[in-house]
């Protein structure tokens, strides 16, 4: 049986983002303990344990915020007038009024893949951008692929630069850097008769304006400015359509949120759809 360590070295050797959930605090009665732990994949889907079912409704609602964010977050899950639970300043809280009783809190760690920057080109720029990218925690991809690569940087200085830069428009990448002069970068990209989308993900010259003069410190302006694009422009890795993010909905019993999917109990009433954190929800719901 794989556990959730193994589960979890799996998906981050695959490149996919999933969010490792452990709890760290459990007032009784509750069935989780502290220790127990699971991984929240993008898609919505739980393996592991992390508590009964609405306490794993609300952690599979929340990790998929810590998803979008990339930020750790404590996570109360509390049931309607609960004892005094420890305060825990900065944390979320959930309450659930179908909870059994008791109380837990979880950490929820978003693990996201590093941004894959693949580098086209045997020169002194390319040698030293994929050493410093190796630096910041960058994937440098030595395969001749683009796909799923957040950025491209064509260093060839005149060696196979049109076919590098048409294979990772292709692909998806939005962020290409090419070392060239503003002359050079301009004609070049006139030749390859690109539409004003794609030509807008080119960047030439690459890199921010530093008066940088050696391989090194063209790197840095080159590296500087694809930071910069994840950072602040929000930047993303080329991967064809976006996952989908799961629907969400309100319990109209219990209030809770539920991520909608094949297993959530459900009922149609006057053509409206009406989503449940639990059986016991949909029954009180019927009866009513």
């Amino acid at each position: 049986m794989t556990t959730i360590a193994e589960r979890a070295r799996e998906l981050t050797d695959t490149r996919e983002p999933f969010v490792h959930a452990t709890v760290v605090r459990a007032q009784d009665p509750t069935s989780a303990r502290p220790g127990d732990d699971a991984v929240i994949r993008s898609d919505g889907s739980i393996e592991g344990f992390v508590g009964g079912v609405c306490a794993e409704s609300s952690v599979r609602a929340a990790a998929l915020d810590t998803l979008r964010d990339g930020t750790a977050l404590l996570l109360r899950v509390l049931p309607e007038g609960a004892a005094p639970f420890p305060d825990s300043p900065g944390a979320r809280v959930v309450v659930n009024p179908c909870h059994s009783g008791g109380a837990i809190e979880v950490f929820l760690r978003p693990i996201l893949p590093a941004p894959a920057l693949r580098v086209v080109g045997d020169t002194p720029i390319s040698a030293a951008v994929a050493t410093l990218a190796a630096f910041l925690d960058f994937d440098v991809v030595a395969a001749d692929d683009s796909t799923g690569c957040t950025a491209v940087v064509v260093a060839g200085l005149g060696k196979g630069e049109p076919e590098a830069i048409r294979a990772a428009l292709d692909a998806g990448v939005g962020f290409i850097a090419l070392v060239a002069s503003g002359k050079r970068g301009v004609a070049l990209l006139d030749e390859l008769g690109l539409t004003d989308a794609e030509r807008a993900r080119v960047h030439t010259p690459a890199g921010l304006e530093i008066g940088a003069r050696t391989p090194a410190e063209i790197a840095l302006a080159i590296m500087g400015e694809v930071v910069r694009a994840i950072r602040v422009d929000g930047l993303a890795p080329a991967s064809g359509a976006p996952a989908a993010r799961p629907q969400q909905a309100v319990d109209p019993v219990c209030g809770m949120t539920v991520l909608v999917g094949t297993e959530t109990p459900h009922a149609r009433v006057d053509g409206q759809d009406f989503w449940f954190c639990c059986a016991g929800c949909l029954a009180s719901y019927a009866a009513a």
